[in-house]
């Protein structure tokens, strides 16, 4: 009998804790900014100075391919 009142004592005091708490939950607005994005495309630019430099740059790469001292 003791230890039922005991037992019954302890679950009555951990609910009745549980009940007391309090939950509080705060919505704060959201702030949308714009975002500007500026993207500079120069593909026109790139192929005319690929055009332009096409020569020089096959000349570089058949001088890079052969050994150092020797012609």
């Amino acid at each position: 009998m003791l230890k039922s009142a005991a037992v019954l004592l302890c679950a009555v005091f951990i609910f009745s804790t549980q009940a007391c708490t309090q939950h509080k939950v705060e919505v704060a607005p959201v702030e949308i900014k714009p975002i500007h994005i500026t993207i500079d495309v120069n593909i026109k630019v790139d192929k005319a100075l690929d055009d332009f430099f096409g020569d020089i740059d096959e000349d570089e790469e058949a001088v890079d391919e052969t050994p150092s001292g020797k012609k």
